[in-house]
């Protein structure tokens, strides 16, 4: 894309004061936004007369066009590299409806609406990517490429950012990228687990307090969002905030200030919001736990990081890391990792997600007293039991038939939901069904060895099913 003089989309509808959307373009290396107007359409493309003009590769010359009003939605023009609402190509000339603060692809770059403008940015404001702020990650997984494209891109601009996803899925590290890859990265990053700070202390971590404020209070303390000033805030398990933080928190936002806790005199501050959570922020509004007004403020984007069992490819290159990071802790030289190991590895359903793969591979390296991580050295049950003997080990002790639902067997043992068990199960039969019985092709579609399914067929009692045709 290239820089050119800002261009407000106007209509008579703008000639009142009332605030109006913006719509912001992303891409790796910077981010441009319009004002759009309370209704009507605009074409998206390369051509010069679109009224978003967006000069990338990727961007077809008439891409698409929005349909602006109480409810947005997306038209794609016939466009070579089509258009993508929520990761999901849309069908040529057939309306799309948008959901709030939906990321629309665009070709390689991304769309976002928000809410009235404010004093992020100025229309058409195009911001490069600091150099050298590439983050040392492990991505070998094509949705999570996906994903870190449109976090570089989304980094440029200081829009809030959601990180919704299992616990453990990662959702700091990410946070921590949003951050490396923003002109802020020189700035400090501030993280805060809203879920094990006290509420009777959360307000003074936050927002800091003066001497004398409270019994204890022998000094003053600068707060965590004084402490952000200028970079990057993570408010981790933000859905555990209690309300009177959360009011509190919004007035600052709005105001760009806070006030210590006993103080009077507001303090400016800077601030770029992440949030991640992994409950339904939405069901929270509904039951008066989440103030509405502060998920639309922090709401500006969100993204779903997806779980580990989602994204197997990752999963080699993130154990060889961990293993390296806990050799040299104990002065080890590296450990290699045995084929069977990874089979186990990529055989677990992964409940605690890139976390608990951490622990698992934690463990190992102190249980391994060879060079070799073999599978008796991970400590796997069947599905998520750390107490359980792995596979490999409970091949011929005439167990492995046991069915999930058997009471005081493996399962029960194990700690694994019956839900998790059932969704493997049925991930499994899909697989099958889609490759027509032909096993090898159903474990390389779940990231899996053959006999790792054959042992999960045999684990949930399922027949071996005949290649058909």
């Amino acid at each position: 894309m290239s820089p050119r003089d800002p261009r407000d989309i106007h209509t008579e509808a703008d000639a009142s004061t009332t605030p109006r959307e913006r719509l912001l373009v992303f891409w790796d290396g910077g981010f441009a936004t319009h004002t759009l107007p309370a209704s009507g359409k605009v074409t998206i493309g390369r051509l010069q007369e679109c009224e978003i003009w967006v000069d990338h590769p990727s961007v077809s010359r008439k891409h698409a066009e929005l349909l602006l009003g109480p409810q947005l939605r997306v038209v794609d023009l016939g466009s070579f590299n089509g258009t993508r609402v929520g990761g999901v190509r849309i069908a040529p000339n057939e309306p799309t409806v948008v959901p709030p603060r939906s990321v629309v692809e665009i070709g390689s770059t991304f769309v976002v609406v928000e809410g009235p403008a404010t004093r992020e940015a100025a229309p058409g404001t195009i911001r490069p990517a600091p150099p050298g702020q590439d983050v040392d990650l492990v991505v070998a997984d094509e949705r999570m490429a996906q994903l870190h494209r449109l976090l570089r891109a989304v980094a440029q601009g200081t829009i809030s950012v959601v990180l919704l996803g299992e616990t453990g899925v990662g959702k700091e590290v990410i946070a921590q990228s949003i951050h490396r890859y923003s002109p802020r990265a020189t700035r400090p990053f501030v993280s805060i687990n809203c879920a094990a700070i006290p509420e009777a202390l959360l307000e003074s971590e936050l927002f800091g307090h003066e001497r004398g404020a409270f019994t204890g209070a022998v000094r003053e303390k600068a707060g965590l969002m004084e402490t952000a000033d200028g970079g990057t805030l993570l408010l981790d398990e933000v859905g555990e905030m209690p309300l009177p933080a959360q009011a509190k928190l919004l007035r600052a936002i709005e105001t760009r200030q806070i006030v210590r806790v006993g103080g009077v005199r507001p303090r400016p501050v800077d601030v770029r919001f992440v949030s991640a959570t992994n409950r339904d922020l939405e069901q929270l509004i509904a039951a008066r736990a989440f103030r509405q007004d502060l998920f639309f403020r922090l709401n500006g984007i969100s993204v779903h990081v997806p779980p580990l069992r989602e994204r197997l490819a990752e999963l080699e290159g993130l154990t060889r890391r961990f293993l390296a990071e806990f050799g040299a802790s104990l002065g080890r030289r590296p450990l290699s990792l045995s084929s069977e190991a990874l089979a186990e590895l990529r055989a677990h359903a992964w409940p605690g997600n890139v976390r608990e793969l951490r622990n698992v591979v934690e463990r190992a390296v102190l249980l391994c007293d060879g060079p070799e991580i073999r599978a008796e050295h991970l400590s796997l049950g069947p599905l998520g039991g750390g107490d359980v003997a792995p596979a490999s080990a409970r091949a011929g002790s005439g167990r492995e038939s046991t069915p999930p639902s058997g009471e005081g067997g493996e399962y029960a043992r194990g700690g694994l939901s019956e839900e998790l068990q059932a969704t493997e199960r049925r991930r499994i039969l899909e697989a099958l069904e889609q490759c027509a019985g032909n096993q090898t092709r159903a474990a390389e579609m779940l990231g899996i060895s053959r006999r790792s399914l054959i042992h999960r067929l045999e684990t949930y009692g399922v027949p071996r099913p005949r290649k058909r045709g």
